[in-house]
Protein backbone atom coordinates (compact mmCIF):
# COMPACT_ATOMS: atom_id res chain seq x y z
CA UNK A 1 0.00 0.00 0.00
CA UNK A 2 2.78 2.47 0.93
CA UNK A 3 4.66 1.55 -2.45
CA UNK A 4 1.07 2.12 -4.60
CA UNK A 5 0.83 6.09 -2.58
CA UNK A 6 4.63 6.67 -3.65
CA UNK A 7 4.29 5.56 -6.96
CA UNK A 8 1.08 7.22 -7.05
CA UNK A 9 2.29 10.56 -5.80
CA UNK A 10 5.37 10.46 -8.17
CA UNK A 11 3.27 9.94 -11.04
CA UNK A 12 1.17 13.05 -9.78
CA UNK A 13 4.69 15.11 -9.33
CA UNK A 14 5.95 14.27 -12.71
CA UNK A 15 3.17 15.38 -14.55
CA UNK A 16 2.42 18.26 -12.43
CA UNK A 17 6.59 18.76 -13.47
CA UNK A 18 6.26 18.62 -17.18
CA UNK A 19 4.07 21.27 -17.53
CA UNK A 20 5.28 23.62 -15.27
CA UNK A 21 7.45 26.68 -16.70
CA UNK A 22 10.07 26.54 -14.25
CA UNK A 23 10.73 23.06 -16.21
CA UNK A 24 10.57 24.34 -19.66
CA UNK A 25 13.08 23.96 -22.46
CA UNK A 26 12.83 27.51 -23.02
CA UNK A 27 15.22 29.82 -21.83
CA UNK A 28 15.23 33.22 -20.12
CA UNK A 29 15.39 36.53 -22.34
CA UNK A 30 18.48 38.07 -21.10
CA UNK A 31 19.63 41.47 -22.13
CA UNK A 32 22.94 43.29 -21.72
CA UNK A 33 23.26 46.97 -22.46
CA UNK A 34 26.88 48.77 -22.77
CA UNK A 35 25.47 52.34 -20.94
CA UNK A 36 28.89 53.29 -21.74
CA UNK A 37 28.57 52.73 -25.55
CA UNK A 38 24.82 54.31 -25.58
CA UNK A 39 26.64 57.41 -24.03
CA UNK A 40 29.68 57.97 -27.11
CA UNK A 41 27.33 56.60 -29.66
CA UNK A 42 23.34 58.30 -29.35
CA UNK A 43 23.28 62.09 -30.71
CA UNK A 44 22.62 63.11 -27.79
CA UNK A 45 25.33 61.87 -25.68
CA UNK A 46 27.73 63.16 -28.79
CA UNK A 47 25.91 66.36 -27.89
CA UNK A 48 26.85 66.33 -24.69
CA UNK A 49 30.32 65.47 -24.94
CA UNK A 50 30.58 68.31 -27.35
CA UNK A 51 29.25 70.39 -25.07
CA UNK A 52 31.62 69.36 -22.06
CA UNK A 53 34.45 69.47 -24.38
CA UNK A 54 34.01 73.37 -25.12
CA UNK A 55 33.44 74.39 -21.75
CA UNK A 56 36.42 72.46 -20.48
CA UNK A 57 38.21 74.99 -23.35
CA UNK A 58 36.85 77.48 -22.05
CA UNK A 59 37.43 76.68 -18.71
CA UNK A 60 41.45 76.38 -19.44
CA UNK A 61 42.01 79.08 -21.34
CA UNK A 62 40.55 80.97 -18.62
CA UNK A 63 43.20 79.69 -16.22
CA UNK A 64 46.31 79.66 -18.89
CA UNK A 65 44.98 83.05 -19.02
CA UNK A 66 45.48 83.40 -15.33
CA UNK A 67 48.94 81.37 -15.30
CA UNK A 68 49.97 83.62 -18.58
CA UNK A 69 49.57 86.49 -15.90
CA UNK A 70 50.98 84.95 -13.18
CA UNK A 71 54.01 83.82 -14.96
CA UNK A 72 54.76 87.51 -16.35
CA UNK A 73 54.20 89.29 -12.98
CA UNK A 74 57.35 86.53 -12.12
CA UNK A 75 59.22 87.26 -14.52
CA UNK A 76 59.03 91.34 -14.05
CA UNK A 77 59.36 90.57 -10.14
CA UNK A 78 62.98 88.81 -10.61
CA UNK A 79 63.69 91.35 -12.96
CA UNK A 80 63.31 94.07 -10.84
CA UNK A 81 64.27 92.65 -7.71
CA UNK A 82 67.35 94.77 -7.38
CA UNK A 83 65.85 98.14 -9.06
CA UNK A 84 62.55 98.10 -6.43
CA UNK A 85 62.31 99.52 -3.21
CA UNK A 86 61.46 96.96 -0.70
CA UNK A 87 57.88 98.71 -0.18
CA UNK A 88 57.73 98.33 -4.37
CA UNK A 89 59.02 94.23 -3.95
CA UNK A 90 56.68 93.35 -0.72
CA UNK A 91 53.91 95.17 -3.19
CA UNK A 92 54.86 93.07 -6.27
CA UNK A 93 55.33 89.75 -4.13
CA UNK A 94 51.86 90.69 -2.38
CA UNK A 95 50.03 91.16 -5.69
CA UNK A 96 51.78 87.78 -6.98
CA UNK A 97 50.33 85.97 -4.05
CA UNK A 98 46.92 87.17 -4.56
CA UNK A 99 47.41 85.89 -8.39
CA UNK A 100 48.41 82.77 -7.38
CA UNK A 101 45.77 82.18 -4.95
CA UNK A 102 43.58 83.32 -7.56
CA UNK A 103 44.45 81.10 -9.95
CA UNK A 104 44.12 78.01 -7.49
CA UNK A 105 40.37 79.32 -6.80
CA UNK A 106 39.67 79.36 -10.23
CA UNK A 107 40.75 76.22 -10.65
CA UNK A 108 38.64 74.60 -8.16
CA UNK A 109 36.02 76.62 -8.55
CA UNK A 110 36.15 75.37 -12.70
CA UNK A 111 36.51 71.47 -11.27
CA UNK A 112 33.82 71.67 -9.22
CA UNK A 113 31.51 73.26 -11.90
CA UNK A 114 33.01 70.91 -14.54
CA UNK A 115 31.63 67.61 -12.09
CA UNK A 116 28.88 69.27 -11.38
CA UNK A 117 27.33 70.14 -14.89
CA UNK A 118 28.88 66.40 -16.04
CA UNK A 119 27.33 64.47 -13.40
CA UNK A 120 23.67 66.50 -14.23
CA UNK A 121 23.93 65.85 -18.00
CA UNK A 122 24.84 61.78 -17.38
CA UNK A 123 22.29 61.33 -14.64
CA UNK A 124 19.50 62.97 -17.65
CA UNK A 125 20.51 60.35 -19.82
CA UNK A 126 21.22 57.69 -17.65
CA UNK A 127 17.73 57.99 -16.58
CA UNK A 128 16.01 58.85 -19.79
CA UNK A 129 18.38 55.66 -20.96
CA UNK A 130 17.92 53.32 -18.38
CA UNK A 131 13.92 53.99 -18.86
CA UNK A 132 14.05 53.36 -22.87
CA UNK A 133 15.44 50.24 -22.11
CA UNK A 134 12.97 49.13 -19.14
CA UNK A 135 10.44 49.94 -22.46
CA UNK A 136 12.64 47.63 -24.70
CA UNK A 137 12.86 45.12 -21.94
CA UNK A 138 8.88 44.69 -21.30
CA UNK A 139 8.07 45.26 -25.17
CA UNK A 140 10.45 42.75 -26.61
CA UNK A 141 9.39 40.16 -23.41
CA UNK A 142 13.26 40.44 -21.87
CA UNK A 143 13.01 38.69 -18.47
CA UNK A 144 15.93 40.46 -17.33
CA UNK A 145 18.27 43.51 -18.83
CA UNK A 146 21.78 43.68 -16.89
CA UNK A 147 23.95 46.72 -17.19
CA UNK A 148 27.32 45.61 -19.12
CA UNK A 149 29.70 46.49 -16.40
CA UNK A 150 27.53 44.26 -13.66
CA UNK A 151 28.62 41.11 -15.70
CA UNK A 152 31.52 39.10 -16.04
CA UNK A 153 30.76 37.33 -19.60
CA UNK A 154 27.98 37.48 -21.92
CA UNK A 155 27.40 36.46 -25.52
CA UNK A 156 27.55 39.20 -28.18
CA UNK A 157 24.15 37.91 -29.11
CA UNK A 158 22.05 38.93 -25.79
CA UNK A 159 23.94 42.70 -26.22
CA UNK A 160 21.00 44.89 -27.17
CA UNK A 161 23.18 48.19 -26.89
CA UNK A 162 22.88 48.71 -30.52
CA UNK A 163 19.11 48.88 -30.83
CA UNK A 164 18.33 50.67 -27.41
CA UNK A 165 20.81 53.38 -29.19
CA UNK A 166 18.86 53.39 -32.43
CA UNK A 167 15.71 53.65 -30.14
CA UNK A 168 17.25 56.49 -27.97
CA UNK A 169 18.35 58.42 -30.96
CA UNK A 170 14.76 58.35 -32.07
CA UNK A 171 12.74 58.85 -28.99
CA UNK A 172 15.12 61.94 -28.51
CA UNK A 173 16.01 62.81 -32.34
CA UNK A 174 18.67 65.44 -32.28
CA UNK A 175 18.01 66.02 -28.34
CA UNK A 176 21.46 68.99 -27.77
CA UNK A 177 22.90 69.62 -24.19
CA UNK A 178 22.01 72.91 -23.20
CA UNK A 179 24.65 75.32 -23.67
CA UNK A 180 27.01 76.79 -20.67
CA UNK A 181 27.63 80.00 -19.72
CA UNK A 182 31.35 81.22 -20.13
CA UNK A 183 32.36 83.24 -17.10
Amino acid sequence: MRLLRLFVFGMIMAAMAGGHPVFAADAAKIGVVDFQKVLTESESGKSVEATMQKRGKEMESGLRDLGTQIEQLTEQLNKDAMVLTKEKRDEKQRELEIKKYDFQNMQKKYQSEFRDLEAKYIDKLKKEIFELAKEIGQKEGYLLVIEQSAVLYYPESIDITAKLVEAYNKKYPGEKAPSTSSE
